[in-house]
């Protein structure tokens, strides 16, 4: 388990994160020049948002979805480091196209563990063989102590039974530390590519597990101030090249009379207690929910639909979508949603993003994208409640006109190399144009939750 007590705070006394001033310029793009329609998906993005094609870095990359550590360190970060380094105080968001993998894996085990863990795998076979003789050992001293009933075979069923127990114990002390080894550095240390690339800019950090997200809008300005520079990443991207280019395509359509549209909210009912639950768990997110329908509902002036039970919107339930947030039907795409161009969507779900291409995947971002959704935002593995951005918040920050929707984003994701991705035009404003919500009314959601500074 990852220890939380690093640094707690109330949310309502944190500072509120001023604005990026973001500019079409600070964009670059990553593409893969292995792959022709990333590279044209990248040409189609700077035609479309006016930028130069120099701010397009392609490299050697695999044309899958997932990339090896060593690769992503060799083939993508290294390069692309040294393709921007004379640029870094102009790079503010990197935006990785159709074509560059979604998901960075585990490093390789080192000479030294592969040794351990095959040194613990002996010992375990031998633990379980021993393990078995003591256990068909036992009920026949057991016997024999009920026929004979001496001192002499009570003493040798108390020494089989103590055996037993020192046998099982020492076979647990084993398996933790063969769970130790494989979880050392590599276990949880998948992540998305984009989160990942989110610290390009940091010499060292701890690949097992998250780091914290600098750029979120609770984060203590103190200790923002000693982190080093982070960037803003998103992904254009989608089951095939024409959906990627249709995302900016319907951005810059949609940003012309501003978003149009209703908004649907899918709850579960789950109750929210902040004395048990500073926010992260299933109640605060459920709650959260809740306050992104009464935000946009009371504060917006938008027209939101809100289910508030355990079943989820049914089929073609939700016309004229404009905004969606949902959840949890795992990989399990419902089609409920009929959208307006320009619509934002997302389910929060342990799977969401695990592939953005797969034929006949039921995961909801590539299906949200098929279906119309402009932009969307899932995992590519078990994020965790937390993993994912507050619906107030998120939703809430869009609203205002603001800010872009990599802005959002990154202004409310709280953890950066971990498994969550952002799918869209980054420079996308759906409400810049006729701003919905003041940005005072955003709070920290749920009310009465608490920030954690997380440690591993």
């Amino acid at each position: 388990m990852k220890r939380l007590a690093l640094l707690i705070l109330t949310l309502s006394m944190m500072p509120v994160f001023g604005a990026l001033a973001l500019e079409p310029a600070s964009v670059f793009l990553l593409a893969n020049k292995n792959l022709p329609a990333s590279q044209e998906v990248a040409e189609h993005y700077c035609a479309k948002r006016r930028l130069p094609k120099e701010n397009i870095v392609s490299l050697d990359l695999p044309v899958g979805e997932d990339i090896s550590r060593a690769d992503f360190d060799e083939k993508l970060a290294g390069p692309l480091r040294e393709a921007l380094k004379e640029k870094k105080e102009q790079v503010k968001v990197l935006l990785a196209v159709y074509g560059v993998p979604l998901r960075v894996g585990s490093p390789e085990a080192s000479d030294e563990e592969r040794a351990e863990r095959a040194k613990l795998d002996a010992e375990l076979s031998a633990a379980k063989s021993d393990i078995e003789r003591l256990e068909k050992l036992v009920p026949i001293a057991e016997a024999e102590h009920k026929e004979k009933n001496t001192d002499e075979t009570k003493d040798s069923l108390q020494n089989r039974r103590l055996e037993l127990g020192i046998a099982k114990e020492n076979q647990q002390r084993k398996l933790f530390r063969r769970d130790q080894v494989a979880r050392s550095g590599r276990f949880d240390s998948r992540a998305a590519v984009d989160s990942e690339l989110m610290l390009l800019w940091w010499d060292k950090f701890e690949l097992r597990g998250w780091v914290n997200n600098p750029l979120y809008w609770q984060f203590p300005e103190n200790v923002r101030k000693g982190a080093p520079q982070t960037l803003l990443t998103c992904r254009l991207d989608g089951p095939t090249p024409e959906i990627a280019k249709r995302l900016v395509d319907d951005s810059l359509e949609a940003e012309k009379e501003g978003l149009q549209g209703k908004v649907y909210v899918d709850a579960r009912g789950i109750g929210y207690d902040p004395k048990g639950d500073p926010g992260f768990g299933y109640g605060g997110y459920d709650q959260s929910m809740r306050d992104m329908a009464a935000m946009l509902k009371d504060e917006a002036k938008l027209e939101v639909t809100l289910d508030d039970k355990g079943e989820l919107f049914a089929a073609e339930a939700c016309g004229d979508c404009a905004l969606y947030c949902g959840w949890y039907s795992h990989a399990n795409f419902i089609d409920c949603c009929r959208f307006k161009r320009g619509a934002v969507a997302w389910h929060l779900a342990s799977s969401e993003a695990v592939s953005l291409r797969q034929e006949g995947a039921k995961y909801w971002c590539k299906n949200l994208l098929e279906k119309g959704a402009c932009a969307t935002l899932g995992p590519v593995a078990e994020p965790f409640t937390i993993g994912f951005p507050k619906p107030a918040e998120f939703f809430g920050m869009l609203a205002t006109g603001k800010y872009t929707l990599v802005e959002c984003y990154g202004r409310s994701v709280m953890l950066t190399s971990w498994m969550g991705t952002l799918i869209g035009d980054p420079l996308y404003n759906p409400y810049g144009r006729k701003p919905a919500l003041a940005e005072e009314k955003i709070f920290a959601s749920p009310k009465g939750g608490r920030f954690l500074l997380l440690e591993r």
